[in-house]
């Protein structure tokens, strides 16, 4: 039988047959035995065999282990008298499937950088820091689908390749068939891959009322920061009958459901985050579920701003959009805890936004938080089908292009809204990581694409 080590490192029996399969991490001699670190990625720990000489292919092949090699073992669990662990396996069998040359074998037992890490993805999940990361944006992924389950939302898949622009900026990859040369396109107009299931989701949210879409999307922005990347997940509900402050109750309760479901579950992992990545992690973690969220308009956002202005390198003004610098000044420096946004100037922000009655500004929302700066951004939809039809005029968008997005408008038209959490910064909060690129499996930024 095949045992998960997470599960034997919890097991309060001994002297038990079981059979275990991972990788060797480290081998230490010490006589006329060895001692293996064997992992299989359910957990931060590792399981200690001990494998002795009597062994039939002790010389031949145990002798020879080294990090990265694939075993199984088979042998007795029995209790250890060393510190920091309950039990061993004393190994009776141990089949070598896979040998990992110790001289070309990049992963010691040593700290690598998350720079030379990045530089073999295909490697790196073996290490302690992003095999965790991996673990914590699992559970995130779990607390996420049963948020939304628990309060009666329906998950839909929207489109990847789609022939409408969400965010009406144009930074989206074209999608062609190969070889098409100028002939008609595959899907009969020009189309792209998604930067947001929001438009197909409100679709949704008009037939069933509460959806969610959780999904990746693309962006061909020329950003090569720690911030960014071209592939990424977005966390989106869409919820009728619903104004801006129902959207920001939902947003505020999905935060702290994941953020305490992860302190549940992930405890381990934070830890190793919290010694490492991050001083402080946990607490500011615990802090999260347990404080309540600062909320504060757009304009008194600026007015706060104005008072330190000559500290930050990009100029703060009403009309200008925040830049991270200033998102995290009110984070970390001003309120030290998460910060609603809202009210946001009509100009900066897309057309599907609902205009205010001061005509200046929208029901628009921003969650800010220590650290990274926003982690979700959402709205009221405008209803209003002669003030929706204005704005994309004014925006240079060809309405004929959207007729089907203002059908909605057009028939049976309710209030709505919702929000975009960005996955890869969730999990950034949760784990600490400074760089987003640690926490995806396969980055993919300009000019880097590998696996």
């Amino acid at each position: 039988m095949h045992r998960r080590i997470n599960t034997v490192l919890r097991m309060k029996e001994s002297d038990i047959e079981i059979t275990v399969k991972g990788w060797i991490r480290t081998r230490r001699d010490t006589g006329s035995f060895s001692f293996l670190e064997l992992n299989d990625g359910s957990c931060l720990a590792n399981l200690q065999v001990i494998a002795d000489e009597t062994l039939e292919n002790y010389r031949d092949e145990v002798s020879r282990l080294s990090a990265g090699c694939s075993v199984v073992i088979r042998g007795v669990l029995q209790k250890s008298p060393a510190k920091g662990q309950d039990v061993e396996l004393l190994a009776r069998d141990v089949e070598v499937l896979g040998w990992a040359d110790p001289e070309s074998y990049p992963l010691q037992k040593k700290r690598h950088s998350l720079e030379f890490l990045r530089s073999i993805s295909h490697l790196r999940p073996r290490t302690n820091a992003l095999g965790a990361v991996t673990r914590v944006r699992s559970r995130l992924t779990v607390a996420v689908n049963s948020f939304f389950q628990e309060q009666g939302f329906i998950q839909v898949h929207t489109p990847i390749i789609t022939t409408s622009d969400c965010e009406g900026a144009g930074e989206m990859f074209q999608v062609s068939a190969t070889g098409e040369k100028g002939e008609k396109p595959f899907f009969g107009a020009p189309a792209g891959l998604t930067v947001s299931g929001q438009l197909q989701a409100e679709v949704y949210a008009q037939a069933l009322g509460q959806v969610y879409t959780f999904g990746p999307t693309f962006r061909a922005e020329n950003s090569n920061t720690s911030r960014h990347l071209a592939e990424f997940w977005m966390i989106e509900p869409e919820m009728s009958f619903c104004d801006l402050s129902c959207n920001i109750r939902l947003a505020t309760d999905l935060l702290q459901y994941v953020i305490r479901d992860v302190l549940d579950n992930c405890a381990e992992d934070l830890a190793l985050f919290n010694s490492f990545i991050e001083k402080g992690l946990i607490k500011k973690l615990q802090d999260i579920v347990a404080k309540d969220f600062v909320h504060i308009t757009y304009t008194a956002a600026v007015e706060e701003l104005g008072r330190v202005a000559d500290t930050f390198e990009y100029p703060v003004r009403w009309g200008v959009d925040l830049q991270s610098e200033h998102e995290r000044y009110l984070t970390e420096k001003v309120y030290k805890c998460p910060v609603i946004v809202t009210d946001y100037p009509a100009s900066i922000k897309p057309f599907y936004m609902r205009l205010s009655d001061d005509g200046r500004t929208v029901a628009a929302m921003d969650i800010l938080v220590p650290g990274i700066g926003e982690i979700v951004g959402g709205s009221q939809r405008e209803e209003r089908l002669d003030v929706l039809v204005k704005r994309m005029r004014e925006a240079g968008i060809d309405t004929k292009e959207y007729d089907w997005y203002l059908d909605l408008r057009r028939y049976g038209t309710v209030p709505h809204a919702g929000f975009g959490l960005g996955f890869e910064r969730l999990v950034q909060f949760a784990t600490g990581m400074s760089n987003i690129r640690e926490v995806i499996p396969f980055p993919r930024t300009p000019g880097f694409a590998p696996c």
